[in-house]
């Protein structure tokens, strides 16, 4: 058996392998950016650090923001923790590649008015600090394991650096407003939505004598819905930067993909039917294959939107550098594209498994039907919020739909083990029962029909005795039947993340362009 300090050895050395890999990466960017425009011009040394800066922040969109994609399967064994890293990072890469786009908006969500910036160094040290303090951020986030918004950090980064450049009156308020919000809409949308699929499915299936029978009818219908749903979430968010459809035209392609995924799952469900179990843990291993697909859409939709916060601001720096102006929109080198891309494969390959293990494992426990519901909330929830024009964040909504699906099962188990202990109750003072025949009651109880349940609990509040309890008799029944199935210190470690991602990102983006600012300056 491994000793404790040996133990400790070889986590020293793969840490110290980790980060040499990293350090490669990016001293390959050096060495190419330096061999290939050192000379761009009086700028060419920002150029050089900005493109450093943008890998090291692409190996944090990685290590973190990509989690979210891929931890819910993770921790609901559907995949593998490397068969996870092994597709998140093709997809990840494939989506950056692919559909990142040939031209990026350098002032992410149009936060601050680019007018207002004197010049063009000055907008080159605005950049460069939004860009560095929101790696330095998303790398201490992922330090201490919460999961936060790449897009928020980079948002805070450029209008704390452009406050200092350019004062209050640069940022655009509405949209701070806007954002500000969506730290509230982002989750709830995802957590109510993600729950109330857990619920449906709850009902429709799971509640039922028969899951079996009810699984072969359902789950075909859920698994055409999940087609319809990513579909219309691919071509509006993956590829929309390759081509532009409108949401009635991408819904119809969605449907029909739909339509075909339905048929064909529908005769495959129907076969494998004969040969799982009419239990949970049968119905559960049904979603499989779609949590696996799910996980590289979300990877892919990912890669080729998140991208653009580690090369937006560096495309930027570029164009200034090699036109000598200010530009909104940048057209991205493919050398540019290439660290984002890369970068992101790498951070996720690395410092990955902490966050997806966090995501997967560490907020309540996921199985497949769970992790189902997280992944289609993800994906209904950012078509929503895209039509509805809401800048919302797709970690702040996996991370929500995680919660959703906890707080519900926190809800239904208290209810359902406050309603055995009425039962209990009732046969003990009521009919004067032994523990043993209760016991047997319970156990048929709990095998009969959803519609049988609630008549026999009908009947029992109709024959129960009125009782005078206080609230705060009835508040700690309630506490001691509550089985709190969120981890608490979870929850309150990622809100306080996603509150002062914004707020630290700008402060620590200002203080770096005064920096930069006074070194630069003659």
């Amino acid at each position: 058996m491994q000793n404790p300090s040996s133990k400790r050895a070889s986590l020293t050395k793969y840490d110290a392998l980790r980060l040499l890999c990293a350090g490669g990466f990016l001293v390959l960017i050096f060495l190419f950016v330096n061999a290939n425009y050192g000379g761009i011009g009086t700028h060419s040394t920002l150029l050089l650090i900005a493109a450093i800066v943008g890998g090291y922040m692409a190996l944090n969109i990685g290590a973190n923001d990509s989690a979210n994609n891929v931890g819910p399967a993770v921790g609901a064994g559907a995949l593998t923790l490397t068969g996870a890293i092994f597709i998140a990072v093709i997809f990840e890469a494939s989506g950056a590649l692919i559909a990142g786009g040939d031209v990026v908006n350098t002032i992410k969500k149009g936060i601050i008015d680019p007018a207002m910036i004197q010049d063009t160094s000055t907008f080159i040290w605005v950049m460069l600090a939004a860009l560095l303090s929101a790696a330095i951020w998303v790398n201490i986030a992922t330090f201490i394991g919460a999961p936060v918004s790449t897009t928020h950090s980079i948002v805070g980064g450029v209008m704390g650096a452009g406050i200092a450049a350019g004062g209050w009156g640069i940022a655009d308020w509405d949209q701070v407003q806007k954002i500000v919000a969506s730290w509230i809409i982002s989750p709830a949308m995802g957590g109510i939505i993600a729950a109330s699929f857990l619920y449906a499915i709850k009902r429709t299936v799971l509640y039922r004598t028969d899951m079996k029978s009810a699984a072969v009818k359902i789950v075909p219908i859920l698994i055409g819905i999940m087609a319809w749903v990513f579909t219309t979430y691919i071509i509006l968010k993956g590829l929309k930067k390759i081509i532009t459809i409108n949401l009635p035209t991408a819904l119809g392609l969605g449907l029909l993909a739909a339509i075909i995924f339905y048929i064909i799952v529908r005769t495959i469900i129907t076969k494998r039917a004969a040969n799982i179990e009419g239990s949970k843990q049968g119905i559960d291993r049904l979603f499989t294959i779609p949590l696996i697909v799910s996980a590289a859409f979300l990877s892919f939709a990912h890669g080729s939107n998140d991208v653009a916060n580690a090369i937006g601001p560096l495309a930027a720096i570029y164009e200034a550098a090699r036109a000598g102006e200010i530009v909104v929109k940048a057209a991205i080198p493919l050398w540019v594209m290439l660290i984002g891309s890369i970068g992101i494969a790498t951070g996720l390959a690395l410092y990955g498994p902490k966050l997806i293990k966090t995501v997967g494992t560490e907020i309540t426990e996921l199985d497949k039907v769970r992790a189902f519901c997280v992944a289609l909330a993800a994906a209904i929830t950012v078509i929503i919020a895209s039509q509805l024009g809401l800048p919302v964040s797709s970690t702040h909504i996996a991370v929500g739909g995680i919660f959703g699906v906890g707080f519900l099962r926190e809800y239904l188990n208290t209810d359902y083990n406050q309603k055995i202990d009425k039962i209990r109750r009732h046969m003990r003072e009521e009919e004067n029962k032994d523990e043993a025949s209760i016991e047997a009651f319970l156990t048929e109880f709990d095998a009969r029909s959803l519609k049988q349940k609630k008549l026999f609990l009908s009947e029992l509040k109709q024959k129960a005795r009125d009782e005078e309890i206080t609230w705060w008799e009835r508040r700690r029944i309630k506490k001691a039947y509550k089985a709190k199935l969120v981890e608490r210190s979870m929850l309150y470690k990622i809100i306080g993340a996603w509150i002062f991602t914004v707020p630290i990102a700008a402060c620590l983006s200002a203080a770096l362009f005064f920096m930069l600012r006074g070194m630069m300056l003659p």
